[in-house]
């Protein structure tokens, strides 16, 4: 009789992963290990978790600059949907309308305990995570906000000014802190996020208007 590989008890072997598998399971194990741990934790504090020797992870990720990179790239480029551009610019919608169903989505991908830690902690660490997630937000988020609006306000097409992205900054970090209250102090007042977002887009859109409308201002 054929005896089995193994013994009946015995569990079978891991299957073991190809390279590229086995990066992007560091990467995944990375992202959960920053959002829990922040930048200031070693790589091989890293290591450790993995089950891995640090020679190992740095065969991979030669520095840990490299590994925080490819956590960017996971966490904030590859969520960033290709569709959320031309909902804004689609002039066929109220404006009101585009931002009411653009944050929404957007927020959908964006409030997750993993990408609200990992953002506040870049933050306090000096990562630059945030910088280059922030000057995205502006280039394809605020400004063409502020170039929708003066179309549908009848101005004139000119760059929008630094004075008004602050404007729009400040009703895009209303949304976003009411998602770090929800799910980092989880301290939110309320529970209806479409509520919110609306209310914090009616409020924007009315002084949106005078703003864009007072010319002297710089």
């Amino acid at each position: 009789m054929t005896q089995p590989d193994t013994a009946p008890n015995e569990p079978p072997k891991p299957k073991r992963l190809s390279s590229e598998a086995r990066r992007q399971d560091f990467i995944n194990q990375a992202i959960e290990f920053f959002a829990e741990e922040g930048f200031e934790s070693s790589t091989r504090g890293l290591a450790k978790k993995l089950g891995v020797t640090q020679p190992l992870l740095y065969r991979y990720f030669p520095s840990k600059s490299d590994l925080i990179s490819e956590v960017y790239d996971a966490v904030y480029v590859k969520r960033w949907q290709p569709e959320w551009e031309p909902l804004l610019r689609d002039r066929s919608r109220p404006l009101a309308d585009r931002l009411n169903t653009f944050y929404n989505v957007y927020t959908n991908a964006i409030f997750n305990r993993e990408w609200m830690r990992i953002f506040l902690f870049s933050g306090l660490k000096g990562v630059d995570i945030n910088r280059r997630y922030m000057q995205l937000v502006r280039q394809r988020i605020l400004e063409p906000i502020l170039i929708e609006a003066r179309v549908e306000f009848g101005l004139p097409d000119i760059p929008p000014k630094d004075c008004e992205v602050e404007f729009v900054w400040v009703m895009h970090g209303g949304i976003f802190y009411y998602g770090v209250r929800d799910l980092i102090y989880e301290s939110a007042i309320s529970t209806d996020k479409e509520r919110v977002i609306a209310d914090a887009i009616t409020a924007f859109m009315a002084g949106l208007e005078i703003k864009l409308n007072r010319p002297y201002q710089t």
